[in-house]
């Protein structure tokens, strides 16, 4: 590792910025060396508030019908092949009560942009599990709303919101877009879920078609800025009936680098080790956490439909990544050192 590099890391790790050349010139820089040394301190930053606890969220697809044509999307509306489904409110309940039963304190609705999922209805479910189970938390992701539509769920009793921004570069994200996404409407609705008091989460693709050095620093100065309570980052993996079939998918080495600068930027962050990692590595998700990563989202929903809300080829759908298989997963990270914590676990700031 170069004295030069060697200064951009110690210099991260104390002011927790870098200027958008410099983490650019980090992430064109890397090596193993670099890898590790970035590992290391990210992971002593988790542990010193964190410590050894790995949090797990209860996941429910609740429907792959979905209004946007997004280009990178294995659910997008222009895929006749997409085998559709949409969860009814007593299926979703009951994954719920299964997942209580289990252990899980935080829940995750998440779909397509389905507009059946009106506010009268996702208001409706949020206050169903927040009456039922009062000691647990309601993450949401269900897309791009209205600023009405948060705060009507937010009253309704949501206290988290995930959305992706998917890229902070605006070139960018109209190459992964159709024409009528806005990626000015992407980050108005960041900005008001955070004003609305909701625990927000960002997060962006790696490797994604048409990505550079350049656009992943917008990322990451993007990160540094918003602050954001969760940020999910993941491969790039592509699905065979969108247009970037052909493209190659994002690594583990790049993705764990990220999570690791991530980290830095912001100690407190929740950070998890995605579906996506463990898709395209069998020990991907461990790699996560050793990487910097400290939550891990295992499947609540219907067996049925897992293989069905299929972002990207090859997802793993049955198996340790479900919630039903948690002493699974439970053992996984207790291999390389960490424990599995079933509460809501808020960040702490």
């Amino acid at each position: 590792m170069t004295e030069r590099v060697s200064r951009l890391i110690n210099g991260l790790a104390q002011t927790r910025r870098l200027i958008l050349e410099e983490y650019q010139e980090l992430i064109d820089s890397r090596n193993p060396e670099t890898a590790q040394a970035l590992a290391e301190r990210a992971v002593a930053e988790r542990k010193n508030i964190y410590g050894n606890a790995v949090y797990v969220r209860g996941l429910i697809e609740i429907s792959n019908i979905c209004k946007n044509d997004c280009l990178y999307c294995g659910i997008r509306r222009g895929n006749p092949h997409c085998d559709r489904y949409r969860l009814t409110p007593k299926q979703i309940m009951e994954c719920v009560e299964e997942g209580y039963g289990l252990g899980f304190r935080t829940f995750v609705l998440q779909g397509g942009e389905d507009p059946h999922f009106t506010d009268e209805v996702l208001c409706g479910l949020v206050h169903d599990i927040k009456c039922r189970h009062p000691d647990c938390a309601v993450t949401l992701s269900m897309g791009e709303r209205s600023r009405d539509s948060y705060q009507r769920l937010r009253e309704a009793g949501a206290d988290r919101y995930l959305l992706r921004h998917e890229t902070a570069d605006r070139a960018h994200y109209g190459r992964l877009h159709p024409p009528e996404m806005s990626f000015d409407d992407r980050m108005r609705c960041l900005q008001e879920l955070r004003e609305l008091g909701y625990q927000v989460g960002c997060g962006f693709m790696v490797g994604s078609p048409y990505q550079t050095s350049a656009t992943l620093a917008k990322d990451l100065k993007f990160v540094e800025e918003f602050k954001p309570d969760m940020c999910g980052i993941g491969p790039f993996v592509p699905h065979k009936d969108t247009p970037f079939r052909d493209c190659p998918a994002g690594t583990v080495e790049l993705t764990c680098f990220l999570l690791s600068i991530i980290r830095l930027i912001y100690p407190p962050v929740l950070l998890p080790a995605t579906t996506a990692l463990g898709t395209i590595h069998p020990e991907g998700r461990e790699l996560g956490i050793l990487a910097g990563a400290n939550v891990v989202m295992p499947n609540l929903s219907p067996v049925a439909t897992r293989k069905k809300y299929e972002l990207y080829d090859n997802k793993i759908c049955t198996g340790e990544e479900s919630a039903q298989c948690k002493d699974c997963l439970s053992a996984r990270m207790r291999s390389v050192g960490y424990e599995i914590v079933t509460d809501r676990g808020d960040v702490k700031k």
